[in-house]
């Protein structure tokens, strides 16, 4: 009953975790400019990753399978909003030398 009861955890969790990763890459495709896309994709990028690695981790019985899972999941939650706020700060300052006029003269 118990495995039974596991089982449709982990399927839920999968089945969440791809869901939102639809979602997310649906994100990419349809909204508008640079910044929306990026903020569709990372957080739901990462929240369908997380769902997906804490799917496995619950349904492996293996203690080093699941302590790497935790350790991708820590190393998702850091490094996709930095990844993100850069990608914005270089998309920001892209845009203000595009806008920028070159001054005629010397």
């Amino acid at each position: 009953m118990i495995a039974d009861a596991l089982t449709l955890l982990v399927a839920f969790l999968v089945l969440l975790g791809a869901l939102i990763s639809l979602v997310a890459s649906i994100g990419l495709l349809r909204l508008p400019d640079m910044f929306t896309r990026m903020h569709a994709v990372s957080k739901a990028g990462t929240a369908g990753s997380g769902l997906v690695l804490v799917a496995v981790a619950i349904h492996s019985a293996d203690l080093a399978t699941v302590v790497k899972c935790m350790a991708a999941i820590g190393f998702i939650f850091l490094t996709t909003p930095i990844s993100a706020h850069l990608l914005a700060k270089a998309e920001l300052k892209a845009r203000q030398s595009r806008t920028e006029t070159p001054e005629s003269g010397v």
